[in-house]
């Protein structure tokens, strides 16, 4: 379940971020903060998307900002940054304003928490609802409880 994966304080709204780079960051760092990733996650993430691109932006105005499983990861997690002012990734799927990330120990995690997330950002109101959304206690009504 989606919910299992956010600790304390990983949901974050903010008004803008300087650049797509320093959104991951943050968003990855909420991660770290919940204590569901070491900080050396934020530069196996960081690396990644200067190595492949932004890969991770993986539908108009979402990220899913990942590295592959890391012994930098206690514990699976997910945190989200949402942007009132999106970003610009340099993918198609431009400007970004949700920028989630995760963070896994092993594959089988991995692939469990892809499709979790699969499940609930596959209908557009889902989407429609987070990308319209400005409070934290919204955003966690829209995650975990539907409530569209």
């Amino acid at each position: 379940m989606l919910i299992s994966y956010f600790g304390a304080g990983s949901i974050v709204a903010q008004d803008a971020s300087p650049s797509f780079a320093d959104a991951v960051s943050q968003s990855v760092s909420l991660l770290v903060a919940s204590g569901k990733a070491q900080l050396s996650y934020v530069d196996e993430v960081l690396e990644s998307l200067k190595t492949l691109g932004p890969y991770f932006v993986i539908a108009p105005g979402l990220a899913l900002a990942h590295a592959k499983p890391s012994d930098s990861v206690p514990a699976p997690g997910m945190a989200l940054l949402k942007l009132a002012q999106p970003v610009i990734s340099g993918s198609a799927n431009d400007p970004v304003s949700l920028v989630f990330s995760m963070c896994s120990p092993n594959a089988s995690e991995h692939m469990e928490m892809l499709a979790d997330f699969g499940q609930i950002m596959s209908t557009d109101q889902v989407m429609t609802n987070l990308l319209n959304a400005s409070a934290v206690s919204v955003i966690e009504d829209i995650l975990f409880k539907k409530a569209l």
